[in-house]
């Protein structure tokens, strides 16, 4: 018996029709819609079915897909709330605007046939590849060259471009999206994808990686302060929002792990961000912000217990690279870390058996509750159509109880 099969009979029972059912499950008959869904879930409850969320597609994949016979004007693409066209589950994203504002001028100072160098709104300074670019998705990464902040009196001069304006919020949110957001059946979050940034996140975008990994050390009392700012700014820009309707999650992006562990140690943690996180997160849940996630690629396992202290209560992707094995961390962290993501992007470019048997691993988590499986990050242009396709409906077969 193969380790898949192991899984599935012990996951799941034969119905008379022989229809694979899941076994244990928490699935109930009672019709929800998809924000009772998505906190049941979260709170460990029945539900009709999980919810079917996903991050997103590369510009290169779309390319692949139309040539493979999708017309690309079938889709709206935006998977965050929920692509109709794949059977994605909707949500809404408040695109309140938490970053700098005014941003630096874009500024293009060297271009060739293969690459342009340029300085980006946030006054980081890159180099970028301008080959096999498929709207705005490049085929690798840009090569970050130089930052805004290099010594604490430039991180003062930063300052006041994150200071209130109108502008950071919708137009007219209080008149026409504040009445439909307090009747909503779906889940809403304030903040697009990567616009609520958190600590780690800020610091690496004003001073880069290798120069922040010295700056806990050689700047501490600069890091400190940049931590309180952080908290500071979100609060006062989150306010207006939380003073007029509940959120149901906030998604705090950090990006704080590479794919053997953190970034920065689990002390330097405790230390410079821990305060403010905690800061931050009792201030949301205060405020009516019923869930708080923490957006991270790589191994971060050693900061989670961290983020449990802090009150965080989900994680994601949980990057399969980089080992993050939903199954274990349930196991090691409990029901108090839910988890989203966890499906790997390189089974789906394998075949279909590849993809039941990865599937068939997170049945455990499916029947327990707390978990909303998607592709690990967004999906590459080695994953065909047919793939995808077939993932998807095996994905929600599993979501509604029948894999």
């Amino acid at each position: 018996m193969s380790n898949t099969q192991a899984v599935v009979e012990k996951e799941c029972r034969i119905d008379e029709d022989d229809t694979a059912v899941q076994g244990d499950a928490m699935f109930t008959t009672s019709p929800m819609n998809g924000r009772e869904r998505f906190i049941n879930v979260m709170e460990y409850k029945p539900v009709d079915r999980v919810p079917n969320y996903e991050a997103g597609v590369w510009g290169q994949t779309i390319d692949r897909w139309e040539a493979e016979g999708l017309s690309r004007l079938d889709a709206h693409w935006d998977w965050f709330t929920g692509d109709e066209h794949f059977g994605m589950d909707a949500r809404e994203f408040i695109p309140v605007n938490f970053d700098m504002l005014p941003g630096f001028e874009y500024k293009v100072l060297e271009r060739t046939e293969r690459y342009e160098i340029f300085r980006d709104g946030k006054g980081i300074t890159r180099k970028a590849l301008l080959e096999g670019t498929v709207g705005g998705t490049r085929a690798s990464m840009d090569e970050y060259i130089d930052f805004p902040v290099k010594k604490p009196e430039d991180f003062q001069a930063l300052k006041y471009r994150y200071e209130m304006h109108a502008s950071r919020y919708p137009i007219q949110w209080e008149s026409i999206m504040l009445p439909r957001w307090k009747e909503r059946k779906h889940p809403l979050i304030l903040g697009r994808n990567c616009q609520t940034l958190g600590y780690y996140w800020r610091a690496r975008e004003w001073l880069g990686t290798e120069n922040l990994c010295y700056a806990w050390y050689d700047h501490p009392e600069m890091m400190h302060e940049m931590m309180k700012f952080i908290t500071d700014i979100t609060m006062m820009i989150a306010k207006p929002i939380l003073a007029k309707t509940d959120i149901d999650y906030v998604m705090i992006s950090e990006d704080l792990a590479m794919k053997s562990g953190p970034l920065l140690s689990p002390d330097t943690y405790r230390e410079f961000i821990f305060p403010e996180m905690k800061r931050l997160v009792d201030w949301l849940k205060g405020n009516g912000v019923r869930y708080v996630a923490v957006d991270s690629d790589g191994n971060c396992e050693d900061i989670i217990p961290l983020f449990l202290e802090a009150g965080v209560d989900a994680i994601w992707p949980l990057e399969r690279a980089s080992d993050m094995d939903p199954i274990r961390i349930r196991k090691e962290f409990g029901k108090g870390m839910r988890l989203w993501g966890a499906v790997d992007k390189r089974e789906l470019a394998k075949d279909k058996k590849a993809i039941d048997d990865h599937l068939a691993t997170m049945l455990p988590l499916i029947d327990e509750g707390g978990f909303f499986p998607t592709v690990d990050h967004t999906v590459p242009p080695d994953v065909s159509l047919e793939n995808f396709r077939y993932y998807m409906k095996r994905k929600i077969d599993m979501l509604t109880g029948k894999f």
